[in-house]
């Protein structure tokens, strides 16, 4: 598990004023990402510090790296991350360390490195990586047992949850950063009081709020990889919304699973905040309840029991066309925690690759729906509105049971800890266009 070390010492401050009190990029995060910069050109790899962006591949010309930290850089200046994921720990972190000291208040690097730094406002961010594969799991326990208590009253969880990692293949093509909007698909309903299906745009549209995982170095196929050191593959996270149809998803998911009430879209934050960064937010995985299954041993590693999960506060808010024309903020919707998952990043990783399967660096996981146990904390309309029957009331007087067009969702997450700066992931934002 990555360490504290001089990177996170709350006092440190950096030069780039706009990055000290930072609610979202001090120089204790230091995200990686991709970017456009003002006058266009290709897209690049970067470093988000306060209200900027640090072009790395500039930086890497201006012979500011060198070593492990050099090939860092060089592997994460071009138009995805994936080469940088596919390095590793080591190099990553003897990156962020060497941006950590160039950026810090009182570097003699700085009239070399402000050449490389360009308006965040004024850049255009694009998805971080190639992504091969896309992974949901199902780890919100309370999510799982929210919606699960609507189609089965009294045996809310299936037999299995509390065994195995639940999970489907998602759709990789569809995967789009935060702001690309997200248009309303057509597809199969079948309501409970209509004799037969129809086709049509989806009634029932949702969102679900998720913790997002970049995966790193990947394993052959036919390797499983071995829950001690699952965590090392891990390249960082982001914030996911697993856009959801819940009409077409209760129609087509017997017996297969999700299909077309998901594949549709799925928004991330277009940065990756490193397993580095978040060091000082490693949490024990919270102990099951009396009676609930210890994992299999191949899920079971006292070192990820102990530091495998992340304090990280959840935050859903809905900006609704009726709340833009009386000048209204975002409202939020729910606030929700990663305590709340029921496996461990690492278990996810451990688990996908058991059988063999081959992750690759740039393949990306949803952990599943991250809901609280209580009203307020449910990541889904599904589970705020009662299936919609317990519709929720705005301040401009409008109602929601599921999302209409031109609603707009926005996901934000903060890591705190007393004694450490906080640290945030950007936002995930997607507004809803109708259907075609």
């Amino acid at each position: 598990m990555p360490k504290t070390d001089a990177t996170h010492d709350a006092r440190r401050r950096s030069w780039v004023d706009s990055a000290n009190g930072h609610p979202e990029f001090p120089i204790q995060n230091l995200p990686l990402g991709v970017f456009v910069p003002p006058e266009g050109g290709a897209p690049r790899g970067g470093v988000a510090i306060g209200d900027f962006i640090l072009d790395l591949g500039a930086a890497h010309a201006a012979g500011l790296f060198a070593g492990a930290a050099a090939r860092a850089a060089e592997a994460a200046s071009g138009p995805a991350l994936n080469d940088l994921f596919a390095l590793g720990a080591g190099p990553r972190a003897a990156l962020r360390a060497r941006l950590s000291e160039l950026l810090a208040l009182g570097s003699p690097e700085r009239p070399r490195v402000e050449p490389c730094l360009h308006r965040a406002a004024d850049c255009t961010l694009q998805l971080p990586a190639r992504i091969g594969d896309y992974t949901d799991f199902y780890a919100g326990i309370h999510h799982a047992t929210n919606t699960g208590r609507q189609l089965r009253p009294d045996n809310p969880l299936l037999p299995n949850y509390k065994h195995v990692p639940v999970g489907y293949h998602g759709r990789a093509s569809s995967v789009v950063p935060s702001g690309a909007p997200v248009r309303r698909p057509n597809g199969q309903r079948k309501p409970a009081g209509e004799a037969a299906p129809s086709f049509g745009p989806s009634r029932n549209l949702d969102y679900e709020l998720e913790l997002g995982i970049w995966m790193g170095p990947g394993n052959p196929l036919g390797e499983p990889i071995p829950i001690a050191e699952a965590g090392a593959r891990i390249a960082g996270f982001c914030l996911l919304n697993d856009w959801s149809a819940r009409d077409i998803q209760a129609w087509e998911y017997q017996p297969l699973g999700p299909f077309l009430a998901k594949s549709f879209c799925t928004t991330v934050s277009p940065w990756v905040v490193t397993p580095e960064a978040l060091a000082p937010f490693r949490i024990a995985q919270p102990p099951r309840p009396e009676g609930d299954p210890a994992p299999l041993p191949y899920l079971l590693d006292a070192a990820d029991q102990r530091e495998g999960a992340l304090a990280v506060e959840l935050e859903v808010l809905l900006l609704t066309p009726g709340l833009r024309e009386k000048g209204l903020p975002p409202q939020r919707v729910a606030l929700s925690h990663t305590r709340h998952l029921y496996w461990t990043p690492a278990q996810l990783v451990a688990h996908h690759a058991c059988g063999g399967c081959n992750l690759r660096p740039g393949d990306l996981f949803g952990s599943g729906t991250v809901s609280g146990p209580e009203e307020g904390s449910f990541g889904s309309l599904l589970e705020a509105t009662r299936g919609g029957r317990k519709p929720l009331r705005l301040p401009s007087g409008e109602i929601r049971r599921f999302l209409e067009d031109g609603d707009e969702v926005i996901f934000r997450a903060h890591a705190r800890r007393e004694g450490f700066a906080s640290i945030g992931f950007g936002e995930c934002r997607g507004t809803i266009r109708p259907a075609p």
